[in-house]
């Protein structure tokens, strides 16, 4: 999807998007290898060929850093495909309360496809520990993160570094009409939860806290398995969601015929 990409210009939209593959320009390359454009002055080819042959470039170097800080978050989605062998998924439970009123992370959890792993308060949940390991992916996957996990672990964890594309699920659900939270989204797509965690939320997750802390092992443990399942859940979710919105861009189509 990514080398079909030109909305991630800056300056253009989808509907020029669209116009550009009924023109028959599919691809970079077919960008590049144009001589003009009739949508665009020489001058703005000129630079957009520059932005693309420099894209290429980072491309092959695997520099996923580069189009984190270069491209709007709005399109961050369409790297997928190139990075999902690098991804990680990442979900936080919280004390509850935000860090301006004493709120804290209780859990962090990263999975990789391959790999849970989770950083709880008090054991192993550091500032070095997760940049550490988030400096293993090229791309993220949250639901709802860039409001919700992302920042708060920024106030928290000042120095913490998220150094990829983001591709939040909440919002490429809601880019799709498709209404609901996580847990709403795994019940639509067929996605199951473990049956010790079937039915929580985020409220219970606190509460999970609250007993780990009065020193309920077992407490402790659910919760590290509520979180395992919001977190390993993301990358089965990510595909279906990449794939429709894949679709819903019209790319398929001119890509059947080859040109308009």
């Amino acid at each position: 999807m990514i080398e079909n990409s030109f909305c991630i210009l800056s300056g253009i939209a989808e509907k020029k998007e669209r116009r550009l593959w009924q023109d028959g320009i599919l691809t970079w390359d077919d960008f590049l290898g144009a001589a003009t454009l009739p949508v665009f002055s020489p001058e703005r080819k000129q630079l957009y060929d520059e932005d693309l042959i420099r894209f290429k470039g980072e491309m092959s170097a695997g520099n996923a850093a580069y189009f984190s800080r270069t491209i709007k978050r709005r399109e961050q989605w369409r790297f997928f495909e190139m990075f999902k062998g690098e991804a990680v998924c990442l979900d936080i439970e919280t004390s509850g309360l935000q860090p301006y009123s004493g709120g804290y992370v209780t859990v962090v959890g990263l999975y990789d496809g391959l790999d849970y792993k989770s950083f709880v308060r008090g054991d192993n949940l550091t500032i070095d520990n997760l940049n550490r390991e988030l400096r293993n992916y090229k791309f993220l996957i949250t639901f709802y993160g860039a409001v919700f996990d992302i920042p708060f672990l920024q106030k928290i964890f000042h120095e913490i570094v998220f150094p990829m594309p983001h591709f939040d699920l909440c919002f490429a659900a809601k880019r799709l009409k498709i209404q609901g939270g996580l847990k709403k989204l795994e019940q639509d797509f067929g996605i199951k939860r473990d049956n010790a965690v079937h039915g929580l939320n985020g409220f219970d997750a606190v509460k999970l806290w609250e007993h780990a802390r009065a020193g309920s092992s077992e407490a402790l443990d659910r919760l590290v398995l509520y979180n395992r399942e919001d977190t390993v859940n993301l990358m089965t979710l990510a595909p279906i969601l990449y794939d429709q919105l894949r679709r819903s861009t019209g790319i398929e189509e001119y890509l059947a015929c080859g040109v308009a």
